[in-house]
């Protein structure tokens, strides 16, 4: 078969069949057309899941009477005009294919006027016998400022396309997953949602913050505004805001994870790797976080043209926007703690960061506090290299009387070749050699109530029973001073650097050659990490170290992650992840066990301390440590004021 040139109606079916794969498509081009327009108000009316009618009415600038026709031309558009237009574009739309594409797959009416029009204006293209669009002169119509955008029988000319649409609920939904993901990223426009004559969302315009809750809870729900932080970051030319839901509100599903890149809706491995991360050690294993972040940046350090329909984008410094992302959110989920001034809060440290401006506000979900931040630089993905004993003492001085045994446990073994035996009296020998009288509580021969309030009562050897100022406290004791004691030991680890074990007999490794030289680029990142590697070939590499508490673990295997972590990503949390895991292992082990008595004086000292912990709402294994439960609500119980 010859070359030759393709007719522009196949033309515009070809890109039809990249930007139009359901009816859920035309609606997020048409959208984003009238939000480029500057609209604050959009009707959108569905029939028929969209497959019958799609109508959306804006109250946007218009589109003038001669350029009607134009706009339904292929690569017509008023949103760029040059290259650099196009490295620098704000608006959501730029190419000009949607309304030729949708248009070549359906029966489509342009009605539009502007502000010194003094009428409206409708067109529509009419389709031959033979598939070609015959434009007609623009008629005379009735309309307000704006532009509505009349889209009847999609894919009526393509039966190919319309055979593998799904039944109508199931394309509504995605329709309406639409609407609501692009209304979250576009507060000060009302939405009005209509589905054969019903009204499905109304959402009106949020003129503040207030507002702007109102609308993410209609459409994430309460529960999660309820248990959610919102956070507002900036450092290093990107900032960060929205709200990030609690790892307690951890979904089976990702099906409540929204992110936006300049207002833009985007779904990014790099994005989902990094806010994945910032949960780690706070997630119940196999759960997924729920967010509606915002990351907004220069337009010119990110490409928004490298996907058909930008879902997806392409960061011009990846490796930056994933750190920032990563530390901020590890930071403020760690600062979720008991406590009461906001004002104390330090941000995340970035690398070449200059000035930054961080603000983190709790959402009252299992108590009424704000968050702090910590001024502990946990993240710093170090080790320790000094006795552990006098640092794990200070945290278990308080607890000096829980445990009967008097005998001494050495922490130096961590450091060392060799793992204490995790056996049933670990906990025992963990925190024997404290023996410190309990302090005395402060807080409470003042008056002052804290946040967690004081104890009560044990029950049944497992929680304990606090009052606060909101009403009743109840405390997992067991996971509670398992996450105590796990993060001290991660305090005391990483604030020197990791202790490396050189291998009897170093152990060869075959790579790629990209691998390879991965490893030789990032050498200086495995020697923290307590590696020695060396490479003998282009595709082999020699271990002549190890993290000592890895020693026993698969280390060739944990090599082979960093480096694809590192090719992937730029950075890597294999190795802290790993020790983590022992570190966990060895708190659970070396915390107070169920059915163990404790005293009102030893229950306020735990009460204090995870007051002062970070993490301390879960525990190791991302289970909740406490519940609160207000006056309130222990009156419904008993209809009390009914």
């Amino acid at each position: 078969m010859a070359i030759k040139q393709l007719p522009p109606h196949l033309v515009n079916q070809i890109a039809a069949g990249e930007v139009v794969e359901r009816p859920a498509s035309v609606v997020k081009e048409l959208l984003e057309n009238a939000i480029d327009a500057g609209s604050t108000k959009i009707e959108i009316d569905i029939e028929q899941g969209g497959v019958k009618r799609i109508r959306i009415r804006d109250n946007g600038k218009g589109i003038p009477k001669e350029e009607l026709s134009l706009a339904l031309s292929r690569h017509a558009t008023s949103k760029i005009a040059s290259l650099d237009d196009l490295e620098h574009v704000a608006s959501l739309g730029f190419r000009g294919e949607a309304l030729p594409s949708i248009a070549s797959v359906s029966r489509l009416t342009v009605s539009s006027k502007t502000e010194d029009s003094e009428q409206g204006w409708a067109f529509s293209p009419q389709h031959t016998d033979d598939g070609q669009e015959d434009f007609v002169e623009p008629e005379p119509v009735a309309h307000a400022k704006g532009t509505t955008i009349d889209v009847r029988d999609l894919f009526y000319n393509v039966p190919a396309r319309r055979k593998f649409l799904k039944t109508e609920n199931t394309e509504f939904k995605h329709l309406a997953d639409v609407v609501k993901k692009i209304s979250l990223s576009n507060f000060q426009i009302g939405i009005t949602l209509r589905h054969g004559q019903r009204s499905v969302l109304t959402l009106q315009p949020a003129k503040d913050r207030m507002g702007a809750d109102r609308r993410v809870a209609d459409i994430c729900g309460p529960a999660f505004m309820e248990q959610s932080l919102y956070l507002d970051y900036e450092a290093a030319g990107l900032k960060l805001w929205g709200w990030v839901g609690l790892p307690t509100f951890s979904r089976s599903q990702a099906d409540l994870q929204y992110f936006y890149v300049n207002g833009r809706m985007i779904r990014d491995r790099l994005v989902t790797h990094a806010v994945r991360q910032g949960y780690s050690d706070v997630l119940y294993h196999g759960r997924h976080p729920a967010y509606v972040l915002f990351l907004e940046m220069a337009p010119e350090k990110v490409d928004v043209n490298a996907h058909p329909t930008k879902h997806e984008v392409r960061f011009r410094e990846g490796r930056l926007v994933h750190d920032f992302l990563y530390r901020t959110l590890h930071k403020a989920l760690a600062d979720v703690r008991p406590n009461v001034d906001s004002s104390q809060m330090d941000a995340p440290d970035l690398p070449e960061q200059a000035n930054h401006s961080a603000s983190f506000q709790y959402t009252p979900t299992q108590q009424n506090l704000s968050i702090p931040v910590s001024n502990n630089n946990s993240n710093n993905p170090t080790g320790f290299q000094r006795e552990q004993g006098g640092q794990v003492a200070e945290q278990m001085a308080v607890y000096g009387r829980m445990h009967e045994s008097p005998d001494s446990f050495q922490r130096s073994q961590i450091g060392q070749s060799k793992l204490p035996p995790l056996s049933e009296d670990f906990s025992k020998r963990m925190s024997a050699q404290v023996t410190a009288s309990m302090p005395v509580d402060s807080s409470q021969e003042t008056g002052q109530v804290p946040p967690l309030g004081f104890a009560v009562a044990q029950l049944h050897g497992i929680y304990i029973l606090a009052e606060n100022a909101e009403g009743l406290v109840v405390v997992d004791m067991h996971a509670a001073h398992e996450r105590i004691t796990y993060e001290h030991l991660k305090n005391s680890m990483y604030e020197d650097t990791v202790r490396s074990q050189p291998l009897l007999v170093p152990s060869s490794l075959a790579v790629s050659q990209k691998e390879g030289d991965c490893a030789e680029e990032f050498a200086n990142t495995f020697e923290k990490l307590g590696f020695e590697l060396n490479r003998l070939a282009p595709e082999k590499l020699a271990i002549r170290a190890v993290p000592s508490l890895l020693k026993d673990s698969n280390v060739e295997q944990l090599v082979r992650d960093v480096l694809s972590d590192l090719l992937e990503h730029g950075t890597s949390q294999r190795v802290e992840e790993e020790i983590n895991e022992i570190l966990s292992t060895m708190a659970c082990h070396g915390s107070v066990r169920a059915n163990h008595r404790l005293s009102i004086p030893e229950m306020n000292a735990l009460l204090r301390d995870m007051e002062r912990t970070e993490r301390s709402g879960q525990c190791n294994h991302g289970r909740p440590t406490w519940t609160q439960m207000s006056i309130d609500q222990l009156d419904k119980l008993f209809m009390r004021g009914q």
